[in-house]
């Protein structure tokens, strides 16, 4: 049986499977034999045009097969020469490669009349549909080529003739066809039909495998990489603002799984992502599927491949490997933190893009493992292959992907996340250095794969570069450290460049002398500028800062969450102020940024008071979209524990916010650092008292505005019971909410 490639009328007979005989197909197989079509020869129309449309802006892709490399792009020439394999010369040694072959150099290839003669009247007899000097350049280039060193990308010494001078050598048409009987070719002859068109099977097959492999992976790195733009840019269509208010409640805030989102599942299973991030992880899923499942199509008969169900095997292989190689870019995209789709073209959230990067792995992780199992069938047998060093390399580029995925389950990053992370980046570096001697060792540049990680290293070295950058443009800072009490610090930073630069920011800090065993570890951090803090001058606010000694203690880092509201039998009257509706700008005096830590079990533990702490920053980075709550009309701000360092800044940056804000009683120093921006804006403050959310949001929605913004930032539970209230808020559909979780889940 053949495949659909020997022509457009077997094409369509394979794909509605329908089974085609050489006999049927010998008609066309001249057309193959020739030269293969356009049709043939590149890879499905929407694919290439994507693709050819991206290489153009990528150099990079014109490394890869089919788009600009092509190493069989003659394959009728390339049958002719591997037809020509199994034969001894005049000149041959005796062959240790167990495969039947002679070894025959470059130089006697060159130099031997039979040798150049046959194949020359092959290449003529075969290769109709192909200009002379296109012959020529392949004769120049491959005549003499040593095929049992096909990772050799080196030009072989140039044959005595050349092509067509070896076509005059030829006094008349040879009659003789090669047979197994011919040891030794020393006369002009023709090569076997059966041998040539295993050969030129082989070649094409080989070839267009690549083509499509790489074309489909590039339409998968495109759409991993493009939809997040695509989506964003669409939001800014003014027809579309409407219909994303009305699907939010329904198909982008809420979890997938009950309300767990922030907060890890039970039994530490990981992170539940909202219905927004699962339709993009389940678009990217199917389509990993789906482009490694289809357009397979068998050469029978092969080279390598006795049966069309070892060779479906074998291109199935192929692809996933291919497919892996080309997520590895995007993998670590997804993690850095200078990613052009967070700082610049998309307002998806930091936590998004790490929530990504983990399902990208778990795909990556998913391609490996196809690809290493069906290796396992097709050359377990073979000793040759299973002892070469490319072997060895890709069984390690295999296990440590398996290892980075069990070492970075939720348990392990809650035991000790400095060690994960240190294990995490040593694993991937040595993944990315298996997968280049993999490639390497097997085929060396011939194929392009190594492209793959030329762009992966690019990612990551850019974003190691640009945080570099960041800390050296910020230089060796002097921070005052105060000690709050109950585990709560005060990190100051006099003179920071970055302290106006607006909300929803984040800042990774580095205290190079605060652990001698870990001077290189950094945490991010929301900020406040210092200036925010200073204490207004005036009194105002009708706000309510209240506590109660029978309520249930807040989470770690502030409210447990929870829409109760206050089960207090008895409610003490701390501060009453005037209602203050219109908050005052913050001074344009830069005195730098200001950081609340509570301590942990990391570095942070070390903490105490210090007048000169040496601080490294990296950052700003934007950890939190502003744009489109900018734009509301109100702008609630809901806070729990020493989440309001991130709601702060949003103060100053709106004329209509309300600050809801819950800490525990042994927070109450939190209260007190804060008093002054908690001056300058209409407040609900509780000591020990959980909020409502739900009444909250519908007190707000009740007033009439059109739009309200909701930005919350709180412990784990605190933040997802918010977004369940506000998915339920937006579902009543008496105002639109546009809701932003400030939030870490590592």
């Amino acid at each position: 049986e053949a495949s659909s490639f020997y022509s457009s009328s077997v094409n369509t007979a394979v794909q509605s499977n329908i089974k085609v005989s050489h006999q049927e197909i010998q008609p066309h197989l001249g057309q193959l034999q020739a030269r293969p079509s356009p049709a043939m020869m590149k890879p499905p129309l929407a694919f290439w045009l994507a693709c050819q449309l991206l290489s153009a802006a990528t150099p990079a892709f014109s490394a890869l097969v089919g788009f600009g490399l092509d190493p069989y792009s003659t394959y009728c020439a390339r049958a002719c020469l591997w037809s020509l394999l199994p034969y001894q010369l005049s000149c041959s040694a005796k062959s240790n490669y167990g495969f039947g072959w002679s070894v025959t150099t470059p130089e006697c290839k060159g130099n031997d009349t039979s040798y150049l003669t046959t194949l020359a009247w092959c290449m003529h007899v075969k290769c109709t549909a192909y200009r002379t000097s296109e012959l020529e350049d392949f004769w120049e280039h491959s005549a003499t080529a040593d095929l049992l060193k096909f990772m050799d990308t080196s030009y072989p010494p140039p044959p005595k003739w050349g092509y067509s001078e070896s076509l005059a050598h030829i006094s008349q048409p040879p009659t003789r066809e090669l047979t197994a009987a011919d040891l030794v070719l020393n006369f002009t002859a023709l090569v076997p039909e059966r041998s040539y068109r295993v050969q030129l099977n082989t070649a094409f097959s080989v070839s267009q495998e690549q083509i499509l492999g790489n074309s489909y992976a590039i339409a998968i790195l495109v759409t991993g990489f493009g939809l997040p733009v695509l989506l964003t840019w669409l939001g800014y269509l003014p027809f579309m603002t409407r219909l994303i208010d009305k699907v939010s409640p329904y198909l982008i805030y809420p979890s997938t799984i009950g309300t767990y989102q922030v907060r890890p599942l039970p039994y530490l299973l990981g992170n539940a992502p909202t219905c927004g991030q699962a339709l993009y992880v389940a678009l990217f899923f199917a389509l990993n599927v789906i482009l490694v499942s289809v357009n397979y199509q068998s050469m029978q008969p092969h080279a390598y491949y006795k049966t069309e169900s070892e060779e479906i095997k074998a291109l199935i292989f192929k692809r996933t490997g291919i497919v892996g190689y080309a997520l590895v870019p995007l993998l670590i995209l997804f993690s850095s933190r200078n990613n052009i789709l967070l700082l610049w073209l998309t307002n998806w959230s930091h936590a998004t893009y790490l929530l990504l990067h983990r399902w990208v792995a778990r795909i990556f992780l998913l391609h490996a493992l196809v690809h290493s199992f069906l290796a396992l069938p097709l050359f377990l047998a073979n000793r040759t292959t299973t002892a070469s060093e490319y072997w060895a390399w890709g069984a390690v580029a295999t296990v440590l992907p398996v290892l980075i995925f069990v070492g970075s389950v939720l348990p392990i990053r809650r035991w000790s996340y400095e060690i994960f992370l240190v294990c995490h980046i040593v694993l991937s570096v040595l993944t990315l250095v298996a997968m280049w001697y993999h490639v390497i060792k097997w085929a060396g540049f011939v194929w392009g794969y190594e492209t793959w990680i030329y762009a992966a290293s690019a990612v990551w070295f850019f974003d190691r570069a640009a945080r570099v950058g960041r800390v050296l443009k910020h230089g060796l800072n002097r921070s005052k450290v105060t000690d709050l009490g109950n585990g709560y610090v005060r990190v100051d930073v006099p003179g920071v460049a970055f302290a106006n630069d607006g909300p929803g920011m984040h800042v990774y800090a580095h205290w190079p002398t605060l652990s001698l065993w870990r001077p290189w570890e950094s945490h991010p951090f929301s900020f406040v500028p210092t200036a925010l803090l200073l204490p207004k001058q005036e009194k105002v606010a009708d706000s309510r800062i209240s506590r109660s000694s029978s309520s249930r203690e807040e989470g770690a880092i502030g409210g447990a969450g929870g829409e109760s509201s206050p089960t207090a039998k008895e409610t003490v009257v701390v501060a009453d102020v005037e209602k203050y509706a219109s908050p005052v700008s913050q001074s344009r005096v830069n005195l730098g940024i200001t950081l609340i830590i509570k301590k942990s079990t990391g570095i942070t533990k070390y903490f105490q008071a210090d007048e000169g702490l040496l601080t490294l920053l990296d950052g700003p980075y934007q950890n939190t979209p502003a744009r489109d709550v900018r734009r509301c009309d109100r702008l609630v701000l809901i806070g729990g524990g020493i989440g309001i360092t991130s709601l702060l800044p949003w103060v100053a940056n709106h004329p209509n916010v309300k600050l809801y804000w819950s800490v525990k009683e042994a927070a109450r120093c939190l209260v007190e650092q804060v008093e002054g921006a908690l001056s300058r804006v209409e407040r609900d403050v509780r000591v020990g008292t959980r909020l409502d959310f739900a009444g909250v949001l519908a007190q707000e929605a009740e007033v009439g505005y059109k739009k309200v913004g909701v930005v919350v930032s709180g412990p784990g539970g605190f933040c997802d019971d918010a977004r369940a209230a506000v998915v339920a808020a937006g579902k009543k559909g008496v105002a639109v909410f546009e809701l932003e979780v400030d939030a870490y889940s590592w």
